[in-house]
């Protein structure tokens, strides 16, 4: 019995056999962990938007559960720092001259900066402190910041409470200006998590980040005017002009003035920039938008390395 032969022409139409991509595709797989489209990666976050809130509120819950006081520090911690800050800049330095009802100015920008400072900075730490989570479980990483922002936004919700109670002691009247406060509070909770998204994304990558945010924050806390009034030094005419543009424009001022105007009866519309609503719109939409095509752009990356 002869064997027989393996011609050339055999050899040279033998197909190649098919490439890892290929077969990848002919059976419906996809690369592990790969980001996925923009629509669907929304998708996916609203898909779980249950774990995001139950997420934050076991977080709130947790933070001050080996204190005594429990939950009231929530409240506490932005009232003792009001009373440091009147102390400091209202007697000592006498910056509540020529500012009306200066004690529920300070208080209103003490809670609403503590909001803004405190989600930017927990943003830095949402992905890396969470590494065990990321690398455990597949899910939209952008949950982490988000929830984080959520759990911030809640326990503003009690301050807020207890801010209207405070500025109705210190003789503050009811009116339909207070009703401003709401989409002042949903435009500043959207530049929150914008600004939480973005830093998420630069802690995760380099986490001596959060090393340095306290005295980013400390600066851009002292240049929004949660213990002074910018109207009244703009109105001395000693500044730049390119200054005087920074301290009009500066988002966090924004929404504290905003919030200010709504609930504050000596705070008149004078003492806005300009534009205000298109002014806080615009910073919401930017950092909102912006902030969470950032993140998601580098959502393959998150957990590795």
């Amino acid at each position: 019995m002869t064997a027989t032969p393996v011609t050339a022409t055999a050899l040279t139409h033998q197909a190649p056999p098919p490439s890892p991509a290929e077969l990848a595709a002919a059976h419906g797989l996809t690369v592990s962990g790969a980001r996925p489209s923009l629509p669907r990666y929304v998708a996916g976050l609203w898909g779980r938007r249950h774990f995001v809130t139950a997420h934050a509120t076991a977080r709130m819950h947790a933070t001050y559960s080996t204190a005594r006081l429990g939950q009231l520090w929530h409240l506490v911690t932005p009232l003792l720092n009001a009373a440091v800050y009147y102390f400091i800049f209202g007697i000592v330095m006498k910056a509540r001259h020529g500012v009306p009802d200066y004690l529920p100015f300070l208080i209103t920008g003490v809670f609403v900066w503590d909001f803004i400072g405190s989600s930017v900075n927990a943003g830095t730490r949402a992905v890396h402190g969470n590494l065990g989570l990321v690398r455990a479980l597949h899910f939209p990483r952008a949950s982490l910041p988000v929830s984080t922002v959520v759990q911030l936004f809640q326990q503003l919700l009690i301050t807020m409470g207890a801010l209207v109670v405070l500025l109705l002691a210190f003789g503050q009247t009811p009116g339909p200006a207070w009703l401003l406060a709401a989409p002042t509070l949903v435009l500043t909770a959207v530049f929150c998590t914008g600004c939480a998204l973005v830093m998420a994304r630069v802690g995760a990558k380099n986490p001596d980040v959060s090393q340095l945010m306290p005295f980013v924050l400390r600066t851009w806390m002292y240049s929004s005017g949660v213990m002074w009034s910018i109207d009244q030094v703009l109105g001395q005419d000693r500044l730049p002009h390119w200054v005087e543009t920074a301290l009009k424009l500066n988002p966090a001022a924004v929404y504290i003035d905003l919030m200010r105007f709504a609930l504050i009866d000596g705070f008149e519309a004078g003492s806005l920039p300009h534009h205000v609503w298109p002014i806080a719109v615009g910073w919401a939409l930017l950092a909102g938008v912006g902030g969470f095509v950032y993140f998601w752009k580098a959502e393959e990356e998150y957990g590795r390395g």
